[in-house]
C-alpha cells in the first residue's frame, strides 16, 4: 500500500486563545479523506514558562474530535518533538501539533512509482507566502 507524504505542523495560539473552531475543520478533512491523522497533541505553556502537554484524547474525550482522536494518539510526537517546539511558544500560550498523512496524494504517489519516478524536490510553501506574492504580482 502506497502512502502519502505526511506532515507535521504546530499552530500557535498566543494567549490560550485556542477557540476550538479547527476541531471541526480537521474532522471535516478527516471524514472526506483528504488527510489521516496520526498523532495530535496540545501544548500549554504557563505565564513562568512552565510547559504541559495533553494527548488529543485527553483534550477531547467525548467532543468534536470523538472517535476520529481514538484512531491517533500513535505516540508519533515525541517528548524530543516537544522539547523542540516549547522554547518557540511565548508564556501564556499554547500550540497544537498534528501529524497527519495526506491521503490525496497516495493514489498520486503510487502512480509516480509504478512509472519509476522518483521524488526529487519537495517544499511546502505557507499560504501566507503565496497570498502575498499573488498580491504584489497582481499589482504589478
Amino acid at each position: 500500500m502506497a502512502y502519502g507524504p505526511a506532515e507535521l505542523i504546530v499552530v500557535r495560539f498566543p494567549g490560550n486563545q485556542f477557540k476550538g473552531e479547527i476541531a471541526p475543520a480537521l474532522g471535516d478533512l478527516i471524514d472526506s479523506g483528504t488527510i489521516r491523522l496520526i498523532d495530535l497533541l496540545f501544548l500549554m505553556k504557563d505565564a513562568d514558562g512552565s510547559v504541559t502537554f495533553l494527548e488529543a484524547g485527553e483534550v477531547f474525550p467525548d467532543g468534536p474530535l470523538d472517535g476520529i482522536v481514538a484512531e491517533s494518539d500513535a505516540g508519533l510526537i515525541s517528548d524530543e518533538d516537544v522539547e523542540d517546539i516549547a522554547p518557540e511558544l511565548e508564556p501564556n500560550s499554547s500550540a497544537a501539533v498534528m501529524l497527519f498523512e495526506h491521503l490525496w496524494a497516495a493514489e498520486f504517489t503510487q502512480a509516480l512509482r509504478n512509472a519509476g519516478g522518483e521524488l526529487v524536490y519537495d517544499e511546502r510553501i505557507p499560504a501566507a507566502v503565496v497570498e502575498e506574492v499573488s498580491r504584489l504580482a497582481a499589482e504589478a
